[in-house]
């Protein structure tokens, strides 16, 4: 898939919001990818998935035994990653705010993963997945996303490889710009700010 095939599908589902958002990072953004809309269609899921799966180098699918996804923005991306590579899939879970495995998912002692996200913005919810990984005895050997937002700056200790790059500003909470501050903030993710 084309840049412009990649952001015609986040379009055409719905999936790239403007507003105030709060973002899981806690930083805000005028912007805001929803990718649960654009993985709504299992047909567009199961293409972006297959063009993500080619950005990875054949060394890397070649060692891939498991591919794991954080709750719940990378659970579905994770899945059709894991059909595209013919792959088992599992996520990881965090009710209590520490990511963990639950459902009887285990990670074999040794297995060199895959970590799979939507978005990466900071990296923080992606290096918190990669130690739980790490506990639970598996390599996290690289990462891909549906959408890098932080320009190639987020610091994941694993390669990385983005099917998109987007740059839309963050802003800590006391730099917001007074046209983004007169807007209503919302929370759209999945995880409490």
């Amino acid at each position: 898939m084309t840049r412009d095939e990649i952001l015609a599908a986040f379009r055409a589902s719905e999936a790239l919001l403007e507003g105030h958002f709060r973002l899981s990072s806690g930083r805000r953004s005028g912007h805001y990818l929803q990718c649960a809309r654009v993985l709504m269609n299992a047909r567009r899921a199961a293409a972006l998935a297959e063009a993500l799966a080619a950005t990875l180098p054949a060394d890397i699918r070649a060692g891939i035994d498991l591919v794991v996804s954080p709750a719940m923005g990378g659970i579905i991306i994770g899945h059709e990653m894991g059909r595209a590579l013919d792959k088992d899939a599992i996520f990881l879970e965090r009710p209590e705010g520490t990511f963990h495995l639950r459902r009887g998912f285990r990670i074999e002692p040794g297995a060199r993963v895959l970590m799979v996200e939507d978005v990466v913005t900071t990296g923080l919810s992606s290096r918190e997945a990669i130690a739980a990984v790490a506990r639970e005895g598996g390599e996290v050997i690289a990462e891909c996303a549906l959408v890098d937002r932080s320009e190639g700056h987020a610091e994941l200790g694993v390669p990385f490889y983005p099917l998109i790059t987007l740059s839309f500003p963050t802003y800590a909470e006391d730099e917001i710009p007074p046209e983004l501050a007169a807007l209503p903030v919302t929370k759209p993710g999945s995880r409490a700010a």
